[in-house]
């Protein structure tokens, strides 16, 4: 487990170290900020409840979000109880204002990869990919604005993923007579 937390407190200085700069600061504190309370993502749902067409998309985009709330956010971070990095790490400065919740998982990776791989598996691919590529920057962005370990955004991820396919048994068990819109 010490080895874990080395390696994951060297990345986060990397990265500060190496990558960190002020042509990026701007972009990834921007970025960072689409995945705060998962707002972007919710937004999004919402367009695609309203079309007839995308509402079986909107709809497991939104149990998946909810899957990701409770595992990620109500249920892990009480359970772990992770100390931020900037408390831990010697020399990590965040660069956006310091979150007052625990750290793992990463709910900003949590969300983003619950909706985004809904998005990617049931819109056309040259719209699911943008949202792909969205919610990737959004998960290394808590890295690059060091508010989160890698270890924290790699949970987040998994976790997201799974929702993801659990919102769509959900609608596919519950729901099966809503449209699929790769077959309109």
């Amino acid at each position: 487990m010490e080895a874990l937390l080395n390696l994951d407190g060297n990345i986060l200085i990397w990265i500060q170290e190496f990558l960190r700069n002020p042509i990026l600061d701007p972009f990834f504190k921007m970025i960072t900020s689409l995945g705060n309370a998962g707002i972007f993502w919710i937004i999004a749902t919402i367009f695609l409840l309203i079309p007839k067409r995308t509402r079986r998309v909107g709809m497991i985009s939104a149990f998946a979000l909810i899957c990701s709330l409770l595992i990620n956010n109500i249920l892990l971070k009480n359970l772990v109880a992770r100390t931020r990095p900037y408390y831990v790490v010697e020399g990590l400065i965040p660069l956006i204002k310091k979150p007052v919740e625990f750290s793992f998982p990463s709910g900003h990776a949590g969300s983003s990869l619950a909706s985004a791989c809904v998005l990617y598996r049931n819109l056309p691919k040259k719209y699911g990919i943008w949202f792909l590529v969205l919610a990737i920057l959004i998960s290394f962005s808590r890295l690059y604005v060091g508010v989160h370990y890698p270890s924290d955004v790699l949970a987040g991820a998994v976790t997201g993923i799974v929702c993801s396919y659990l919102g769509q048994w959900v609608v596919n068990r519950f729901f099966a007579e809503t449209k699929d819109p790769k077959n309109t």
